[in-house]
């Protein structure tokens, strides 16, 4: 049972639930939680806690040409190990396009009739036909920068989560990576169709911020969440292909008869992994010795390599596997670069993580030397801004703690579920970065450059 809504969930019926024993047993559990949330107990607390915030409040406060303002930026309630789903949502919602785009979509009524007390309870009645992801990403991403000294519960859109994405079900910690794939999939798929029998597509093309320039050349073609597999898809691009989306060449030569294979991969966003010879490192300053930086990452990730026995190439002259070499290309670029540091490997039987810190541009991160071809695009094209940071603090990837770092209106904030705090740019670069959002230069056209 969930403390703050009430609502009940079965995991052999898989689905909320409103199915009570037969001494009524769960209506008194509610009965009594709601009773100690009204006593003068947890008044008392809410009193001491509003004191707490108010002296807070100082302490968000800050000096612009010589006059006092509050940060206007809010925290994420945790509803229980959410910290991977916050740090997402906080570094999605500084990503200026992509924020503004949901903000501006009209709001979609899920629920006809009337609904009976405070409490509204999850039940399978609803069906899935009632569930909007994108609706509830909507109403979270405007609940945020509002100016809020109380941090937002995203409930509704976890319970969305529950119901459409079975993998992050419970309340054990999970990947923000992989809940950001998940996430973006999502999106588009219900971007591209229909809701309530109403287009989607229809609404957001009237309602939408993306000039004609932004939309994705990747018609019909998408790559899924998961890292090991791709389909696809037979729709028309969204803002999460239009702003996320780039395109790969990969190029395979087959080593005995020299046969070129070339294909072209969709991606929302490149998985790099850490050179080996870095991996012992543990800080930025405690070893002597050169420092991995991002570069050396995505060098890593472009340049050619021999593959292995376990990944032999089919030569289609050969007919049969042989050894091959491989190397990537960028097609096209992304106006949102999002860049994923492999720090989660497995070892025997455990799944160790890779703690080397990694150092990253702030600006002009310059990816021209990775283009397929470099001559076609202006040096503007090809430089990216930092936007966010996702950073997971601790050893596995089932435990730990994720917090992000974003950038707002020329400022950086530290977002740690309900707090967030004013930070400084020599702060930022010392963090051992998990995912990097760098956003295209000239897309930021008419704000501050970071």
């Amino acid at each position: 049972m969930d403390c703050s809504s009430y609502s009940t969930y079965c995991y052999r019926c898989d689905d909320f639930v409103v199915n009570d024993t037969k001494l009524g047993l769960v209506q008194k559990v509610r009965e009594h939680l709601q009773n100690l949330e009204n006593s003068a107990f947890t008044a008392d607390r809410h009193r001491k806690r509003k004191l707490l915030e108010n002296s807070s409040l100082n302490s968000k406060l800050l000096k612009v040409n010589g006059s006092t303002t509050a940060i206007c930026a809010t925290g994420l309630r945790n509803l229980g190990n959410t910290c991977f789903m916050n740090a997402i949502l906080q570094s999605l919602s500084n990503i200026e396009q992509f924020c503004c785009y949901f903000k501006e979509l009209p709001a979609v009524e899920l629920r006809n009739g009337k609904t009976a007390g405070r409490r509204t309870y999850h039940t399978r009645s609803q069906g899935d036909n009632n569930v909007s992801l994108v609706e509830e990403f909507r109403k979270t991403l405007c609940a945020l920068w509002q100016g809020s000294q109380t941090a937002f519960s995203p409930e509704s859109l976890f319970y969305v989560v529950w119901k459409i994405m079975p993998n992050f079900r419970g309340y054990q910690q999970q990947d923000a990576h992989e809940f950001m794939r998940y996430l973006l999939d999502h999106l588009h798929l219900e971007l591209q169709g229909g809701f309530n029998g109403v287009s989607r597509s229809a609404i957001l093309q009237e309602n939408s911020t993306l000039s004609a320039s932004n939309k994705c050349c990747m018609k019909g073609i998408y790559k899924t969440n998961s890292p090991k597999t791709e389909r696809k898809e037979n729709g028309a691009s969204t803002v999460v292909t239009a702003i996320f989306g780039g395109i790969l060449q990969n190029e395979v030569n087959c080593l005995i008869c020299g046969t070129e294979s070339r294909k072209f991969d969709p991606f929302l966003d490149l998985s790099l992994d850490i050179p080996s010879q870095f991996r012992n490192k543990r800080s930025k300053n405690q070893e002597n010795g050169p420092v991995c930086s991002l570069r050396d990452c995505l060098r890593s990730f472009t340049d050619l390599e021999e593959l292995d026995e376990t990944e032999l190439y089919m030569c289609h002259k050969c007919k049969k596997k042989q050894k091959s070499t491989k190397k990537f290309w960028i097609q096209k670029l992304p106006k949102v670069l999002c860049l994923h540091l492999k720090r989660f490997h497995w070892t025997a039987y455990l799944r160790n993580k890779v703690d080397t810190y990694v150092e990253f541009p702030l600006r002009g991160l310059d990816m021209k030397c990775y283009l397929l071809e470099p001559e076609n695009s202006g040096p503007e094209h090809c430089l990216y801004d930092l936007a966010a940071v996702v950073v997971h603090h601790g050893s596995g990837v089932g435990s730990g703690h994720y917090t992000a770092y974003a950038a707002h209106e020329g400022r950086w904030f530290h977002f740690n579920d309900s707090t967030v705090t004013l930070t400084d740019e020599d702060t930022v670069v010392k963090a051992k970065a998990y995912i990097l959002f760098y956003v295209e230069r000239q897309a930021r056209a008419g704000s501050d450059k970071l």
